[in-house]
């Protein structure tokens, strides 16, 4: 039995990134198939109130299509907000009369309770507003396509010899594992490249995907303090990283539904990367390559090795995330 160890997960690395938003460059650069009824589930199941997260950018591809399978979706989309919007409107209503009734409070008789719930009513109200203009914003932007841990994003695998798109949230839960795994150990959104035999040994070399990726994000200590730096190709193009998936299914009798998941594989970073602060980086796969990487042969694992070692070297350029 191999030996396992905990920190083949990263917590410390790729905390988030941006995903391609649009399903129709995976169509028709990655030669992938959408499997509709797939996303039609979990975006039916939010709407029924399990807590699924989307990217906004995931939501407009399917609000800007227009064939029947898109316009399903959509429903359901439009749907969810309306009831969102409805909720936030609600809290809104709720915190306005929190601060009338602390205002009049203070009035009366100043007291820290009264003070205290001033201001957090006055903060509420704030965040409450935002996030209606928010919602209600019609532009699209760059930042509707990044991924936090939990999030939903597409990931491009092989199914019966065909490449498919399916929707899997980013954080693997390993075939298996029990259903509270996710909180037992939240970092397993990022796998470590010198612990795929032991932790990954389930996934590595049997279920391999890829993620189209913009560019991600991390902490750094500049100047003793906390920033968030965004690394992507100083070439500007979208990289197709390597991922491992698991799909978990509940035991019989379970009320947990099943789940696909993933991780991005990470290894020591390049030089530039490695300057900005971070010991860690996404592995980008040649375009020669994805077919081997998506059909592996678990009894040649030297094989998938020198796929991850024959991968593109791009220049990293980063900047404090807005």
């Amino acid at each position: 039995m191999p030996c396992v160890r905990l920190e083949a997960y990263d917590p410390s690395m790729c905390y988030s990134s941006r995903i391609e938003a649009d399903y129709r460059r995976y169509l028709r650069e990655m030669g992938g198939q959408l499997r509709y009824p797939h996303f039609r589930e979990i975006f039916w199941e939010r709407s029924q109130g399990k807590k699924i997260k989307v990217p906004r950018g995931m939501e407009e591809a399917f609000l800007a299509g227009d064939g029947p399978q898109d316009q399903e979706i959509a429903a359901l989309i439009r749907a969810y907000r309306e009831a969102e919007a409805t909720r936030l409107q609600q809290d809104l209503f709720a915190q306005r009369a929190r601060l009338a009734e602390a205002e009049m409070k203070l009035a009366a008789k100043p007291t820290k309770a009264a003070a205290d719930s001033k201001r957090i009513a006055t903060s509420k109200i704030a965040q409450y507003l935002a996030w209606l203009a928010d919602m209600n914003r019609t532009e699209v932007k760059p930042s509707d396509g990044r991924i936090f841990p939990g999030v939903y994003a597409y990931v491009l695998i092989v199914e019966n010899g065909e490449r498919i798109v399916r929707p899997m949230r980013y954080g693997c839960r390993p075939a298996g594992k029990p259903a509270n795994y996710d909180v037992r150990y939240p970092g397993t959104y990022n796998a470590r490249r010198d612990n795929l035999e032991g932790f990954w040994n389930g996934q590595f070399g049997r279920t391999h995907g890829i993620a189209l990726l913009w560019c991600f994000y991390e902490h750094v200590v500049r100047d003793g303090k906390d920033v968030v730096l965004e690394f992507s190709p100083s070439t500007g193009q979208v990289m197709p990283v390597a991922c491992l998936y698991s799909h978990w299914t509940p035991a019989a009798g379970s009320e947990e539904s099943e789940l696909w998941s993933f991780a991005a594989i990470t290894d020591h970073p390049p030089p530039e990367v490695a300057a900005a602060g971070h010991d860690r980086c996404i592995i980008p796969l040649k375009a020669q390559n994805l077919d081997s990487w998506l059909e592996p042969n678990p009894a040649d694992l030297a094989a998938q090795h020198a796929i991850l070692d024959d991968r593109e070297r791009y220049f990293y350029q980063h900047a404090i995330a807005a």
